[in-house]
């Protein structure tokens, strides 16, 4: 039997998608191409009603508050979200499996329970999640951005999708990835590219992209939660890289006291400490501003800073082998066009063979050595901080830029060291977004190389217009509880000092 080719593939898989679109929700009023800043849009669209605006811009804690009190139904709070979901998919292209028949139905079946038993399913009850389509949701499809992968629905749920629905969660879509999820951006044949709702020619991120640019569960190996979180302008959590390596009885449960900060002073004096670049690519002015409001603010609140010195080829070939897709070999806009796509392997993606065994254990064994180096240089702080503790966590770049034009994300530098040290990062919005005149091109620097002067002539404020600063917070391995605590002191200063300000 012929082989469809895979441009076919992707036109019935495209016309698959729009038919689960309901048509009641498809805008006529949509804003042309030549706007960029979309992000006021949804509320303007005329779907939403004034309820379903109230329920999508509530914090989590406040809908799940009225979900269990039943102010809110689950349908409600569903239906409110789906719509949100499906215009924002109508601007920036950001969803891939939409199923939401299937979440309201899920979404009466708690209403149901809760007006029968008086109780909730679990912490998450009523609450929609949009997953990373790598995330399996049985009798769904999976693509990760692979032609050969259509209609290949899953056999059953992954097991953050059992823990969402176990706690009470509704899934209702999943999200855009780049093809073989190895890129900082968001770009494959078969559903096409997810653009940045504050810039649209700018990148969404990646490998999360979809949920960067919707806001929901992704994973992070190197950056791929916490970079779209950066583009995008909002809080994300990376934890422990290594866990699912540790034995059960390594594992440990949330621990009340770490997050009442008993190893750092009881949070009363902090002391975190500033790496304004990493010695190998100096941030763009934007980035930099960021971390300098960051760290007036947390002088004013009485925390002391210091300055921080920076001391899978073969999957994607045998994915992409059965249709003839070609293998992504950017993400500049140009790789938009199929009729353009080269079938050739991109030099920076060609198959190498491999390593043995013992090569991949004297790599692990560098890293190890790497570790405990960085653990010795973070306890030898200590000498520096007067509290009497070394630093605790680092206030760190997540990116050397904002949010780059589409194809111009080139380096994972400032999220990848943590994942390999497995530290724990907190993403923060600072509230600020690029400003011609404050973020103003600076004189030149003495570069640290070549890398470093591209990036300081690549920047110029208008490339980046309206673009999102934030930051990230870092803290050693297994202090998740004390990250979270210490990242909502600092997201509570700027909240206060500087989303409310015209900086």
């Amino acid at each position: 039997m012929a082989t469809k080719h895979w441009k076919e593939l992707v036109a019935e898989k495209r016309l698959q998608q729009a038919a689960t679109i309901p048509k009641d929700w498809i805008l006529s009023n949509l804003p042309p191409k030549e706007t960029l800043n979309i992000i006021d849009f949804p509320e303007k669209s005329g779907l939403l009603t004034a309820k379903e605006i109230e329920i999508t811009n509530s914090e989590v804690d406040v809908l799940l508050e009225k979900l269990a009190k039943g102010t809110w139904s689950s349908v409600e709070v569903t239906t409110a979200f789906s719509k949100r979901a499906i215009i924002a998919h109508q601007l920036v292209n950001c969803l891939t499996e939409i199923f939401i028949e299937r979440g309201l139905a899920r979404a009466a079946e708690l209403d149901e329970h809760l007006k029968r038993t008086g109780k909730v399913v679990g912490p998450l009850h009523g609450l929609p999640v949009s997953l990373k389509d790598q995330i399996n949701v049985k009798g769904i499809e999976s693509t990760l951005g692979y032609v050969s992968w259509i209609g290949q629905p899953a056999a059953k749920n992954s097991v953050i999708a059992d823990i969402l629905e176990s706690c009470g969660a509704v899934l209702y879509v999943k999200t855009n990835v780049p093809q073989t999820l190895m890129w900082t951006e968001t770009f494959n044949h078969v559903f096409g590219r997810t653009s940045n709702p504050y810039n649209r020619s700018l990148t969404s991120g990646g490998s999360s992209g979809g949920e960067g640019a919707l806001v929901g569960v992704g994973a992070d190996i190197g950056g791929s939660v916490r970079i779209p979180s950066a583009f995008n302008g909002y809080t994300a959590f990376a934890g422990l890289t290594d866990a699912f390596l540790m034995p059960a009885a390594c594992q440990k449960p949330w621990n009340e006291s770490e997050y009442g900060l008993v190893d750092h002073g009881e949070g009363k004096k902090l002391c975190f400490a500033i790496l304004w670049d990493d010695e190998v690519i100096v941030p763009h002015p934007p980035v930099v501003r960021g971390l300098k409001e960051t760290s007036k603010l947390c002088s004013l609140l009485g925390t002391e800073t210091a300055i921080w010195d920076a001391g899978a080829a073969e999957d994607y070939r045998v994915a992409t082998l059965p249709n003839g897709e070609p293998i992504i070999p950017s993400m500049k806009l140009a790789v938009d066009n199929p009729d353009l796509a080269t079938t050739s392997t991109p030099a920076s993606r060609r198959i190498g063979k491999g390593i043995s065994a013992y090569e991949l254990w004297q790599i692990q064994k560098k890293k190890r050595d790497l570790r405990q180096e960085y653990l010795d240089h973070w306890n030898a702080s200590v000498a520096l901080t007067g509290t009497g503790r070394p630093v605790d966590a680092i206030i760190s770049p997540c990116a050397p830029y904002v949010a780059p034009p589409h194809g111009m994300n080139k380096t994972a530098n400032y999220t990848m060291i943590w994942n390999a040290l497995d530290y724990v990062a907190l993403v923060l919005p600072t509230g600020l977004t690029v400003d011609p005149v404050l973020d103003a091109p600076k004189p030149a620097h003495k570069f640290y190389g070549r890398v470093d002067k591209a990036n300081y002539e690549f920047y110029t404020p208008a490339t980046f217009k309206d673009a999102p600063s934030t930051i990230q917070l870092v803290g050693r391995t297994l202090e998740e509880e004390a990250v979270i605590a210490m990242g909502e002191i600092v997201e509570a200063a700027l909240k206060t000092k500087l989303l409310s300000s015209k900086l």
